[in-house]
């Protein structure tokens, strides 16, 4: 049942899922992909295009919506300081990197829409890391799901789902950590 639901409703789940919230749903879709419940090509576009248009929207939400007191709280969080001062010292390199750094994912685009960077110039990033990331992500947990079974054999679809939401989980928790580690010496320079 659980791979009949996979295969059904998969790429919906892997494209609105890549939207809201991302890394998981994408490598989760590689997995499905390594099960052939959907096809990898498949994942990787609803991957990179959920990723693109949530981004686009995060972006002229911030631009549009600047003077809601909502996006000013948002803007003046810790976090919004730390990503407008990456924005200003390196604005191509984060925006073409931010959607790979846990934790600033679904500020960034509104702190970059905010920020003198021209609509232009951040719809041809944003395109180009979207279509890298919806790669990646799902390749990572194609190529995960084929060094678990190659390590443990074929497990059932439900075992190995589980799996990958473990190394996620742990994944994250590690970069969330490195990232806020390193945040935090850039901040005492």
């Amino acid at each position: 049942m659980l791979a009949a639901l996979i295969a059904q409703y998969g790429l919906l789940a892997v494209f609105l899922g890549s939207a809201i919230e991302g890394e998981t749903v994408a490598f989760l879709g590689g997995v499905s992909a390594h099960r052939h419940l959907l096809p990898f090509w498949a994942v990787a576009c609803a991957a990179a295009i959920g990723s693109f248009l949530a981004d686009q929207i995060f972006f002229f939400l911030g631009r549009w919506a600047s003077a809601s007191p909502r996006i000013a709280r948002l803007a003046e969080k810790p976090i919004a300081a730390k990503v407008k001062a990456l924005l200003e010292r390196h604005p191509t390199t984060f925006i073409l990197s931010f959607r790979f750094l846990y934790g600033m994912r679904t500020i960034s685009p509104i702190i970059i829409g905010l920020s003198g960077v021209p609509a232009r110039t951040f719809v041809v990033l944003n395109a180009i890391a979207a279509a890298v990331w919806g790669l990646v992500i799902p390749a990572v947990g194609y190529f995960f799901s084929d060094l678990v079974e190659s390590l443990v054999g074929r497990l059932h679809l439900h075992v190995h789902l589980l799996i990958g939401l473990v190394v996620v989980a742990a994944l994250a928790g590690a970069l969330t950590l490195w990232g806020r580690r390193r945040l935090m010496r850039d901040e005492d320079r």
